[in-house]
């Protein structure tokens, strides 16, 4: 979080203030944060995939999917972010 705007508030203070805001600098934070999740789920999917399928094409859907699921999260449905990722970066690889 370089930004000082972000700097020592907690990740629920950023859901409240980014579902009401929708600063880009905010949303950024969360991609930068649940980058390494994409690959994580990219990388199970990959398992079960035919060998012509690329590792990297499964990524590129998958961040759609992170975009997607940073959209359409609502904290007040108290599930956390992570879990509520997962299943929209496997949906949209899958797509």
């Amino acid at each position: 979080m370089a930004d000082n705007l972000l700097d020592g508030k907690t990740e629920e203070e950023l859901w409240v203030d980014y579902k009401v805001s929708r600063d880009p600098r905010i949303r950024d934070t969360f991609i930068e944060q649940y980058a390494p999740l994409v690959k994580y789920v990219a990388g199970k999917v990959a398992m079960g995939m035919p060998h012509n399928v690329e590792f990297d094409d499964l990524v590129g859907f998958g961040v759609f999917g992170l975009f997607d699921a940073i959209e359409k999260f609502d904290p007040d449905k108290h599930v956390k972010f992570k879990t509520y990722a997962v299943t929209r970066i496997r949906g949209a690889i899958f797509d």
